[in-house]
């Protein structure tokens, strides 16, 4: 992470900086090799330790809430509700079903053995990679810190954390709480900007874990790719909702605002642009301008639900994307309070380059709305662009919702409802092509952590091996063609 460039999404913005110095460098060099020593004695590997890891990240959540809460509101402007249900909550949902599943989710799976192998045993080990690294957003900056930290800590892993500088009150708490709970020779967290990052990256570790950007992401892969290491990539794109004729358009209205404006738009899995005939479109501008009022009264401002936009360079990216002409709706904003109110516009050609809001991920309180002539149109919009983290479908239609499902590709499908199945436990949470590599969440937090390494026990005597090694005999032949080996047009005609 040598430099740093401007970016649209989560990730921490890079400037041109030069490379981290001394002090920097030495001091994540430390932090790794503690953690590695950590994991070479076997701190980390006993169930024990993983579950008394979990217990108490999950007590610190609830117990210092408050103090949580305050540095989301301070960073993002959330509300104590909306940083329960989608951060501190969020991480102590995943935590509980993690505990309740673990001795399943390790315990080593039993494989049977073919005939030609016979007595022997084979089974499937679950073990820890080893020294993890997570890279954490400023959007979420608890539950995507926390969340891979989960599955690391399952899987028995030791974690080095870099949460993001561009959230800094909870940075700050984050880096204060997590020495004071969790074990401190296995979990270390590192604060900092791009200097520090940049030593981190420098490390060798296990496994890396980035949640941010494309840009962001493809350092990431390089850095990564000097030591060999396997990279989880959490990215973002542009997220479509395709709206069809048939919905149920009052109800959508209201999943839509509540999607988009949730954070004030700052979620990588927000809709991004809204699709539907011209008729439809005109049926649901009302109905979304009635939803926003619902959710955040008639002045968002003053709503304590309704939050703010990061730092003044997102807010100067965001309010240079709407064009007071085609706002439908919205559009106000304050750049004192980083203010930018629940804003709704049109978009006339969504592949003409100069619609700025169709050009990368929003990433902000914005919702395009475009017209296409049906469900071909739409599917031919989506399928233009890169692979989107998320597609959301409302339909009543058997046949629209299949048409989405076999014709279209995305790192989750959600049909009339969007974000929601990041609740979902069992579900993957990942993307595919530009919007990411790898999921997790869940029993796959722990597989993402760990490797599956082949066990296979043979005993000595009887000495089965013998009807697979030579001298093949004819009668070696028949054996390798009939049970250990069959599907063999003919066996060999040895004597």
């Amino acid at each position: 992470m040598s430099e740093t460039v401007s970016t649209t999404s989560a990730g921490d913005e890079v400037h041109q900086e030069p490379g981290a110095s001394r002090g920097v460098v030495s001091q994540a060099a430390e932090v790794v090799a503690t953690a590695r020593r950590a994991f070479d004695y076997g701190v980390t590997k006993p169930r024990e330790w993983r579950v008394a890891q979990l217990r108490a990240l999950r007590s610190l959540l609830v117990d210092h809430e408050d103090e949580l809460a305050a540095a989301l509101h301070a960073d993002l402007g959330k509300s104590a509700t909306e940083a329960w249900v989608t951060e501190t909550g969020f991480v102590v949902r995943e935590i509980d079903h993690t505990l309740r599943h673990l001795r399943a989710w390790t315990a080593p799976r039993r494989v049977r053995v073919p005939l030609s192998l016979a007595p022997g045993r084979a089974k499937v080990v679950r073990e820890p990679l080893g020294v993890v690294l997570v890279i954490a957003p400023w959007n979420y900056p608890v539950q995507l810190c926390l969340a891979p930290l989960v599955g690391a800590l399952a899987a028995g892993n030791a974690v080095v954390i870099k949460p993001s500088e561009v959230a800094p009150a909870t940075s700050q708490v984050l880096g204060r709480l997590l020495p004071e709970h969790l074990d401190a020779s296995a979990v270390h967290v590192v604060e900092g900007a791009v200097p520090e990052t940049t030593a981190l990256l420098a490390e060798r570790f296990d496994h890396i874990f980035y949640t941010g950007n494309g840009t962001v992401g493809r350092v990431v892969l390089e850095a990564a790719a000097r030591h060999l290491t396997p990279v989880t990539l959490e990215l973002g794109g542009k997220s479509p909702a395709y709206v069809a004729d048939d919905a149920d358009l009052e109800v959508t209205a209201r999943r839509l605002v509540w999607g988009k404006f949730t954070n004030a738009g700052q979620t990588c899995v927000a809709p991004d642009y809204v699709l539907a005939s011209r008729a439809t479109l005109d049926a649901l501008k009302p109905l979304l301008v009635q939803a926003i009022q619902e959710a955040f009264g008639d002045d968002p401002a003053a709503s304590a639900d309704y939050g703010r936009i990061v730092d003044g360079r997102h807010f100067e990216r965001l309010t240079a994307l709407v064009d007071p002409a085609r706002v439908v709706t919205g559009g106000r904003s304050d750049a004192s309070s980083r203010y930018l109110e629940p804003t709704v516009v049109e978009v006339a050609d969504p592949d003409d380059p100069r619609e700025l809001v169709m050009g990368e991920e929003i990433f902000g309180p914005i919702l395009p709305l475009v017209a296409v002539e049906g469900l071909d149109a739409a599917v031919g919009v989506v399928n233009r662009r890169d692979k989107p983290l998320a597609l959301y479908v409302f339909t009543t239609s058997d046949e629209v919702r299949e048409r989405f499902v076999r014709d279209t590709s995305s790192g989750a499908l959600g049909f009339n409802i969007p974000l929601a199945h990041l609740a979902v436990p069992g579900l993957p949470f990942g993307g595919v092509g530009a919007s990411g590599m790898g999921a997790y969440h869940g029993e796959r937090s722990v597989a993402l952590f760990s490797h599956d390494k082949a066990v296979l026990s043979m005993p000595t005597r009887p000495d089965t091996t013998v009807w697979v090694r030579p001298p093949f005999t004819s009668l070696k032949e028949q054996v390798i063609a009939r049970v250990a080996f069959p599907g063999r047009r003919r066996p060999g005609g040895r004597s």
